[in-house]
Formats: structure tokens, C-alpha cells, sequence
């Protein structure tokens, strides 16, 4: 059965149509889910969340794109989403509570490339990987990372010194070996 009628039966609210739906992209999205959230609860949540919404908007679907691409916007959306709600619930603790000294020191040990520290950044938590690679690439201050990221810039300076000490032990790593 093709698509397009999957998805009009879907909008006379057609629960096969649903299932069948359902059980052809269940798979793929929750492989979409998994890249972002790394967890496979937080997975699953998100991807039920977001074939739930995506029945319930199903009207809104004009055929524009595939089915497919349509559903992974909600499922990439709601995994942003649920990574921001998450996050915010842990940077309100973190900005009350720590007090940061700026330190500006950068140094790399001899050895070390450029594409080596570009991979190291690659690899850091994405809540530290954004704010190094905006300070240190790109050359943002506190002030406009907080608001590029929409965060405090205690938030912005917290997630600087921690990304950095964490990019410093990789590349230890790369030298030493460990």
C-alpha cells in the first residue's frame, strides 16, 4: 500500500492505518531519537511523543515532502525539545550554586595538530562542545554565547572551564597515550 494512502486513511483516523504507519517507521525513527538523546528510555518516550503528535496533526501533512522526512522533523524536534527541558532543570541548580574564575590559559602540547583538537571538541558533551567551539572558534564572549544558547553567562562560563578541563584530558590523552 502506498504511502499517500496510508497517510488519507490515517486523516479519516483509520487505527490499521496508524498501526502500519507505525510499525514502518518506528524502527528508523527511534534510531533518530537514540543520536540525540543516547539513552534508549529517553528514546522511546520521545519517539511515542511523537507519533502521537504527528496522529494528532496528521491534517496538517500536505505530501510537500515524504511522510518520512515529515515524521523525523517532530521526532528531531522532540528530542531537541526534551534535551532543553532536561537541560533546564540542571543548569538552574548548576548557575545558583558555582561561582567560576575565568582562567584564559589554552595551552596545547607540542604534537598536537589542529584537526586533532578539532576532533577532541567534536567529541566533548554537546552542552560544553557549543560553548568552546563559540568561544574558542568562533570568538564569542560570555555575553553572546548566553545569548546564542540562551543561557546565563554564568551558565556560559560554568560550561567553558568544564569543557575545557575535559578537551585537556583528551588531548592528554592523545599525547600520553592512556
Amino acid at each position: 500500500m502506498f504511502h499517500i494512502e496510508l497517510v488519507e486513511r490515517c486523516k479519516a483516523n483509520d487505527r490499521q492505518a496508524q498501526l502500519k504507519l507505525y510499525h514502518q517507521y518506528c524502527d528508523g525513527m527511534f534510531g533518530v531519537a537514540m543520536r540525540f538523546l543516547k539513552n534508549t528510555d529517553d528514546a522511546e518516550d520521545v519517539l511515542q511523543e511523537s507519533f502521537i503528535k504527528a496522529f494528532q496533526r496528521i491534517h496538517q501533512f500536505k505530501g510537500e515532502v515524504t511522510f518520512g522526512a515529515w515524521l523525523k522533523r517532530i521526532v528531531v524536534n522532540g528530542s531537541i525539545d526534551f534535551l532543553k527541558s532536561k537541560h533546564q532543570q540542571t543548569v538552574e541548580l548548576s548557575e545558583n550554586h558555582l561561582h567560576v574564575t575565568d582562567d584564559d590559559v589554552w595551552t596545547v602540547e607540542e604534537g598536537i595538530s589542529l584537526e586533532q583538537v578539532k576532533s577532541a571538541i567534536e567529541e566533548l558533551p554537546e552542552k560544553y562542545r557549543y560553548v568552546v567551539q563559540l568561544f574558542l572558534v568562533e570568538g564569542y564572549d560570555h555575553s553572546e554565547i548566553s545569548e546564542i544558547l540562551n543561557i546565563s553567562e554564568t551558565a556560559s562560563r560554568t560550561r567553558l572551564l568544564r569543557g575545557k578541563a575535559q578537551l585537556q584530558e583528551k588531548l592528554k590523552d592523545l599525547v600520553y597515550g592512556t
